[in-house]
């Protein structure tokens, strides 16, 4: 079972499906949840395993989670929804679409990757899963939060760390830890890319670090007819680093949707 913060309409204007980041929660889409509600568009954020009330699983899937999340869709009479993902969300998106093409009105992917892991990425995500067993969430933070935001974030914006830092310290080690294993057992999704057949909108930060403008400009030449957006002054966590252009980004491929 999944948990899930919303924006509370149900206007039938469309239904809009937001996939969070590792190791943080569905709390990272507070400004996009905002902006879809003031636009008439109902929004769900789910959270993966082990986050926020979502069942805690020691081993995992996307696969897995993409079944569970139509489930969850399901219930709430969501028969097709756009399916936004950033970073891990974005390899969520990707397993759904492939799952559930029919559910998926159109796809958005933030600063995330199609392929599987290089051999190095491998190894350095084992050695984060041992840092994190035995130094707890505090140790993901003080990996993950210099990879998060631009250069210019911690001095311009210090409430951008001490709010993804906080939401990474809410989490368990057992959940971070799995999420890992399963970002790391995830398919090399690049052969689906040119099968994608739904609207699709790719987005990057400009200063993205760890999945740069280059690998989103891959993505979207291999999506036929997809757009590709980069958010200047963005690191990896756009969505907050920039949450107005992204959130105008995100309405515009949503309009566009009924043109």
């Amino acid at each position: 079972m999944l948990s899930w913060t919303t924006n509370g309409k149900n206007t039938g204007r469309g239904n809009v499906v937001l996939l969070h980041a590792f190791p943080i929660s569905s709390g990272m889409w507070r400004p996009q949840l905002e902006a879809l509600a003031t636009a008439g568009y109902r929004a769900i954020a789910p959270n993966s395993y082990g986050i926020e009330g979502s069942t805690e699983k020691q081993e995992w899937s996307f696969t897995e989670y993409a079944h569970d999340l139509a489930t969850l869709m399901e219930s709430l009479n969501m028969k097709s929804a756009t399916i936004a993902g950033l970073s891990m969300g974005g390899y969520q998106a990707l397993e759904f679409a492939r799952l559930y093409p029919q559910k998926t009105a159109s796809l958005v992917l933030a600063d995330t990757r199609a392929e599987e892991d290089a051999p190095e990425a491998a190894a350095a995500r084992r050695d984060f899963i041992r840092a994190i067993e035995m130094g707890g969430a505090e140790e993901a933070v003080r990996r993950m939060i210099p990879n998060y935001f631009s250069e210019s974030a911690p001095k311009e914006h210090p409430e951008l760390i001490e709010e993804a830092s906080s939401m990474i310290r809410s989490q368990s080690p057992d959940a971070i830890t799995s999420a890992m294993k399963a970002i790391m057992s995830r398919a090399d999704q690049r052969p689906l890319l040119p099968a994608i057949t739904c609207p699709a909108l790719v987005i990057c930060g400009s200063d993205d670090r760890l999945t740069p403008p280059e690998t989103a400009a891959l993505i979207s030449s291999a999506i036929p007819g997809a757009r590709l957006e980069i958010i200047q002054g963005a690191g990896h966590l756009a969505n907050m680093e920039q949450p107005e252009t992204f959130s105008a980004a995100l309405l515009s491929h949503l309009q566009s949707l009924n043109d």
